[in-house]
C-alpha cells in the first residue's frame, strides 16, 4: 500500500508510475500534480489532481472522457478493459446483464454518443463505494441523456474524479469508515416514511415518531451519550458530558423531518455527523472540558403545518402558541397531534435554553446547491445565511374573449406577472448573492380562449444582508406598481414571511476554516441561500455552519439528493478537529 510519506519522496517519474491507473489512460494528470508536493493529506492529493484537470482546458478534458470505455460496451465484451474498469463494472453487475438489459444499455450508449460525442461516464461503485445496481445505472443513464451538453460534460468529469477518488483509496488502503457509518445511518433512517415509494417525513406522523425513536436509540446504544430524551415538541436531545459539568456546552444538530418526496441528507446529516463524533469520543474514553449537546430538531420544513423552524423556535424560546391551533390537511390541530404523540403541550416553555449556558451553535449541512460540486470541493464554510422575505400577490385585470379583444385593448393579468418575473430575474442577477423567485403562478378559472383577468403569484426574495434583501423587495414592489399602472391593472401584495440574515460568528467561522485547512483542503467561503435551524439559534447565540458537497449537481429536496462516504467522512473529521481544538 502507498503512503503519503513515501509518495512525497518519489521522483516525478516514480510518482507518476505509483499513481498509474488513477485516471484512465491519462498519466499526465499525476505527472503535473507532482509539482504540488508535499501533500499533507490524501484529500490534498485528490484536489491537486482535480486542479490539474480544471486548468488543462476543455480539449484535454474531452480527451480524458473519451479515454474511458463505454459501460457494458465492446471493451467489456472483448475483455480489453483496464484492470480497474474490469473490477468496477464487475462489481456493478454489468458483466451479468440479461440480454434485454444489455441491449438497452447498448442503445443508451449509442444515443448518448450521438448526442454528446463522448462516452457515458458513471462512478459505478457509487456514493458508498459498494457498487450501484443495474437499475440505478440505467435510470441515471436515461436521466442524464436529457442534460445540455456543457452540463453533461461537467457531470462526466465529476464522475471521473469520483472514480479516481475510489481508486486512490484502494491504492492507499484507505477506508472512509466514519463516512460509511453516517451513510449507513442515513439509509436506515430513510426506511421510515409517511408514504411508500418516496421519502416523506412530516411532523408527528408515525414515520416521524419512528425516526425520533431510532435517533434516540442510536444516541444511547450506538454512541454512548450520557443523557437522551425527547422533549415537549419532539426534539431528540442527546448530551455528552464534559469533564467539567459546570462548563458551558457546545450546541449542535439539525432537523430530521423532510419535505415531501425529499432526500436523505437535508438536515439529517447534521445530526448523524455529530452523533459519529460523540461515538468516537466515547470509544476513546475521552471527555472534553465542555459538554456537547446534539439536537435532532423535530420540524424545520413546514410541511404538515405552516409553522417552520418549530423545533429550534422552542429551543430559543420563540415558540408561537398560536401554532397549536393550526390544522393539517385532515383537520387535525397541532395540539391534537402533540397529544396523540404523547407530548406534553404544557411543557413547551421548558424547552427554551439559557444562552449563557452555551458556547455557541454549529451545524453541518449538505449544501443543497451546485457550487461545491462545480468547484470539485468537498467542504465549504458558510459566511452568512441569507435573509429572506416572501409574498403572495395577485394582479387583477379584465377577463375577455381571446379572439375578439385586440392586443392593444387587453388587460392581461398573466402577462403583467410574466413581465414582473423577468424583472425579478434581471434585478436579482445584478447584485452578488441576491436571488429572487416567482415559484407559483396561477390563473384562477383560466381558459384557453380567455384573456386572463386575474393572476395569483408568489415572491421569494433572498440576500446575504437585510439591507440587500429590503432593497430588492422595494424595487420589485415599485416595478410591479409601474407595470400595473402602464397596463391599467390593479394588484395586491401581502408579506407572508420575513427572516433576518444570519452572518456567521467570526470566531466560530474561523474554527471551521481551521478544521478544513487541517484536512489539507482549500477554503471556500460561501453564503447559504437556504434557511437552516442555525438562523433561529443565531437569535440567541453565536453560530457558524459547514457545508458538505452534494452529488447530482448538488440537487436537494429531491430523491436524487446524495453525498459520498468520502465527503461525509471529511465532515466528521472536520467536526472532530473543531472539538479537539476548542478543548
Amino acid at each position: 500500500m502507498l503512503t503519503l510519506d513515501h509518495l512525497n519522496g518519489l521522483s516525478q517519474a516514480d510518482f507518476t508510475q505509483a499513481l498509474d491507473g488513477t485516471y484512465e489512460h491519462s498519466p499526465w494528470i499525476a505527472e503535473a500534480a507532482w509539482a504540488q508536493r508535499p501533500f499533507v493529506s490524501l484529500g490534498a492529493l485528490k484536489h491537486a489532481m482535480v486542479t490539474v484537470l480544471a486548468q488543462a482546458g476543455v480539449e484535454a478534458q474531452l480527451r480524458l472522457i473519451r479515454a474511458h470505455p463505454e459501460l457494458a460496451g465492446k471493451a467489456m465484451v472483448s475483455k480489453s478493459l483496464t484492470a480497474e474498469s474490469t473490477n468496477e463494472q464487475g462489481k456493478a453487475g454489468l458483466t451479468d446483464c440479461t440480454p434485454a438489459e444489455f441491449a438497452h444499455i447498448q442503445q443508451l450508449n449509442a444515443d448518448y454518443n450521438a448526442r454528446f460525442g463522448f462516452p457515458f461516464i458513471l462512478a459505478v461503485r457509487g456514493p458508498r463505494g459498494l457498487g450501484l445496481n443495474r437499475h440505478e445505472i440505467i435510470a441515471t443513464f436515461e436521466r442524464r441523456l436529457r442534460h445540455p451538453v456543457d452540463i453533461e460534460r461537467a457531470e462526466a468529469l465529476r464522475n471521473i474524479h469520483r472514480i479516481a477518488e475510489i481508486r486512490l483509496n484502494d491504492k492507499f488502503g484507505v477506508e472512509p469508515t466514519l463516512g460509511n457509518l453516517v451513510w449507513d445511518w442515513a439509509e436506515k433512517l430513510a426506511q421510515h416514511s409517511d408514504v411508500d415509494g418516496a421519502l416523506t417525513v412530516t411532523y408527528l406522523t408515525d414515520a416521524h415518531r419512528a425516526c425520533a425513536q431510532r435517533l434516540a436509540h442510536g444516541m444511547r446504544e450506538d454512541c454512548g451519550f450520557d443523557e437522551v430524551s425527547i422533549d415537549a415538541v419532539g426534539n431528540v436531545v442527546g448530551i455528552y458530558h464534559g469533564s467539567d459539568p459546570s462548563a458551558p456546552r457546545l450546541l449542535t444538530g439539525s432537523h430530521y423531518d423532510t419535505v415531501r418526496n425529499g432526500g436523505k441528507y437535508d438536515g439529517r446529516l447534521g445530526i448523524l455527523v455529530a452523533m459519529a463524533c460523540v461515538r468516537e469520543l466515547h470509544r476513546a474514553g475521552r471527555r472534553l472540558p465542555h459538554g456537547l449537546e446534539v439536537i435532532g430538531f423535530a420540524e424545520e420544513e413546514g410541511q404538515r403545518y405552516k409553522a417552520t423552524f418549530l423545533g429550534s423556535s422552542a429551543v430559543t424560546g420563540h415558540f408561537d402558541s398560536t401554532w397549536l391551533d393550526q390544522t393539517d390537511a385532515d383537520g387535525i390541530t397541532m395540539r391534537q397531534a402533540m397529544q396523540h404523540a404523547g407530548l406534553c403541550v404544557d411543557d413547551i416553555g421548558k424547552v427554551a435554553r439559557d444562552p449563557t449556558r452555551y458556547l455557541g451553535f454549529v451545524e453541518v449541512h449538505i449544501e443543497q446547491g451546485p457550487v461545491l460540486s462545480e468547484l470539485d470541493l468537498p467542504l465549504g464554510i458558510v459566511r452568512s445565511i441569507n435573509g429572506s422575505v416572501r409574498y403572495t400577490g395577485e394582479v387583477i385585470g379584465m377577463a375577455s374573449h381571446a379572439g375578439t379583444t385586440p392586443m392593444d385593448r387587453r388587460r392581461d393579468a398573466a402577462v403583467a406577472v410574466a413581465e414582473l418575473a423577468l424583472y425579478v430575474e434581471r434585478r436579482a442577477a445584478s447584485v452578488p448573492d441576491v436571488v429572487g423567485t416567482i415559484g407559483m403562478l396561477a390563473v384562477p378559472a383560466g381558459s384557453i380562449n380567455v384573456v386572463p383577468g386575474r393572476c395569483a403569484f408568489s415572491l421569494d426574495l433572498r440576500a446575504t444582508t437585510n439591507a440587500a434583501r429590503d432593497a430588492l423587495a422595494d424595487d420589485v414592489r415599485a416595478e410591479l406598481a409601474r407595470i400595473c399602472e402602464r397596463r391599467g391593472l390593479q394588484f395586491t401584495l401581502e408579506e407572508t414571511m420575513r427572516a433576518s440574515a444570519a452572518p456567521s460568528a467570526p470566531a466560530w467561522q474561523a474554527r471551521w476554516e481551521a478544521a478544513v485547512a487541517a484536512l489539507g483542503l482549500p477554503l471556500h467561503r460561501m453564503p447559504s441561500g437556504a434557511g437552516h435551524d442555525a438562523m433561529k439559534l443565531h437569535e440567541v447565540m453565536p453560530q457558524a455552519m459547514l457545508f458538505v458537497r452534494g452529488l447530482n449537481a448538488g440537487i436537494s429536496h429531491n430523491p436524487l439528493e446524495s453525498s459520498t462516504n468520502d465527503d461525509i467522512d471529511l465532515s466528521v473529521r472536520a467536526f472532530l478537529h473543531l472539538l479537539e481544538h476548542l478543548a
